[in-house]
């Protein structure tokens, strides 16, 4: 499953004819930080287009293991309401409320979750048109208690099997890291992109790979650079040799 707020699932159904509605449907905001003095907060979903909109919203616990993202359906958040209509125009708050406690204890870290908001078809009507049901995920996060600001603690190595040159990032703090625009600049200022735009989550605990696209020659010096949970400044991260 993509990042926050990324269109997932565009399906047509009933018919084959050139013309399609497209959706209205708006999400606000992207992401959901539960604090824990929190136990709700809100999105709002929006119709900005010229037809209704039924869309239903399902919760799963997000975790990830091996380098993949693992989603199981839970009820540790609580929806509210989980389904609804929109007419053109119109707007709707949902509520987004924690089931249970904030994570606790010495060790505690940062839980996640995933909201898939997905539009449902609505009636067909006589002009056969094309209908295009989609799907989008937020993330929601739950911070422990005791920690005024959780952090994730990144550490990057580098690995080359078979040729290629992968980049390896894990994450040993207390909250997740959004990594987005990862690239290597090499000492004469040469850019190899690694994973442009949204590169994805690295949640506590857990560990992320990327391929490059070419080789990486750390020889003669160079850094990895990457923004990090939306920082306007681009920070630079030197890595070691590769690793066999």
């Amino acid at each position: 499953m993509r990042a926050a707020g990324q269109l997932l699932a565009c399906a047509g159904l009933w018919g084959f004819c050139a013309l399609a509605c497209a959706s209205g449907l708006q999400v606000s905001p992207l992401s959901v930080t539960l604090k824990p003095g929190h136990s709700a907060d809100g999105i709002w979903l929006s119709n900005v287009g010229a037809n209704p909109v039924r869309a239903q919203i399902r919760v799963y616990h997000w975790t990830q293991g091996n380098g993949e993202e693992q989603l199981t359906p839970s009820q540790g958040l609580v929806i509210s309401p989980p389904m609804l209509s929109l007419d053109p125009g119109s707007k709707q708050l949902i509520r987004v409320i924690r089931a249970g406690p904030p994570p606790v204890g010495a060790a505690a870290v940062e839980d996640a979750y995933r909201i898939s908001i997905d539009e449902l078809p609505v009636a067909p009507t006589g002009d056969r048109t094309v209908q295009f049901v989609l799907r989008q995920v937020l993330p929601v996060f739950v911070e422990p208690v005791g920690t005024a600001n959780p952090v994730p603690q990144l550490h990057w190595s580098v690995y080359s099997e078979g040729g290629h040159t992968s980049l390896e990032v894990t994450n040993s703090g207390n909250a997740h890291a959004q990594l987005a625009d990862i690239s290597f600049l090499t000492s004469s200022n040469h850019r190899i992109e690694v994973a442009g735009g949204l590169a994805g989550y690295v949640l506590p605990g857990n560990t992320k790979r990327w391929e490059t696209s070419q080789p990486l020659d750390l020889a003669s010096g160079g850094t990895f650079e990457a923004r990090i949970n939306g920082a306007a400044a681009t920070q630079i991260l030197s890595v070691a040799a590769p690793k066999p």
